[in-house]
């Protein structure tokens, strides 16, 4: 005697296979989504700083950081030292800087006191440096500094201008993303230039192709 034979039909199962792939869609769509805004976050702090330096400039006559006189401009704010570098149009110290002295450093207190930045304006304050949406720290300094050299064969040029963005801890997915978004789409070349966490001053930035996606890398972009 024959017995029925129990299990899924291949209706049901292509139905099910259906919702899963509707399922699998929908997750890769929310990662899309969630590293879009991510981008959009870190490409918006590489263009709201130098908004806030031409600010400052329009409104003290000087540089954040670099302001001889801003002591006198606003209160319980501190000057750089040495003195002797006040005043000369450059953003001392290096992006990453952690001497509470330093022109980079005090760059922070001076435009969130101008009231063109949020946070913390004590400089002791463990909320003090700026990190970015992925938890890496965000600086700045003189782009005659010599943060990124020349690549071996020349065909990346040093990155120079007045002044370079530094953004830490963004993983290569997104720094290349941000490649694309702000400059040529080339990660070695351009205004802006992806290296990594403990790339030396003056050497070349990491070629497109050797850029790792899970990797964290630091991105710096001149103006």
């Amino acid at each position: 005697m024959w017995k029925k034979q129990s299990g899924f039909t291949l209706v049901e199962i292509a139905i099910v296979l259906i919702i899963i792939g509707l399922l699998l869609g929908g997750v890769l769509k929310g990662q899309e989504l969630i590293g879009n805004a991510k981008v959009k976050n870190l490409a918006n702090d590489f263009r709201s700083i130098p908004v806030s330096i031409y600010a400052y400039q329009d409104k003290f006559k000087a540089i954040p950081g670099d302001d001889d006189r801003v002591n006198q401009h606003m209160r319980n704010a501190e000057r750089a030292t040495p003195a002797s570098t006040l005043g000369n149009g450059i953003i001392n110290g290096n992006w990453n800087s952690t001497t509470r002295t330093d022109e980079s450093y005090l760059f922070w207190q001076h435009i969130r006191l101008a009231g063109l930045a949020s946070g913390a304006t004590a400089t002791g304050d463990p909320a003090y440096l700026p990190t970015n949406a992925e938890n890496g720290r965000i600086g700045i300094e003189a782009g005659s500094a010599g943060l990124i050299g020349e690549s071996a064969n020349g065909v990346a040029p040093a990155l120079n201008g007045a002044y370079i963005v530094c953004s830490a801890n963004i993983p290569g997915e997104l720094a290349k993303q941000l490649d694309l978004t702000l400059d040529d789409g080339v990660t070695n070349s351009g205004s802006l230039r992806v290296v990594n966490p403990e790339h030396a001053r003056g050497q070349a930035a990491v070629a497109t192709n050797d850029v790792i996606d899970e990797q964290p890398y630091t991105v710096c972009m001149a103006s």
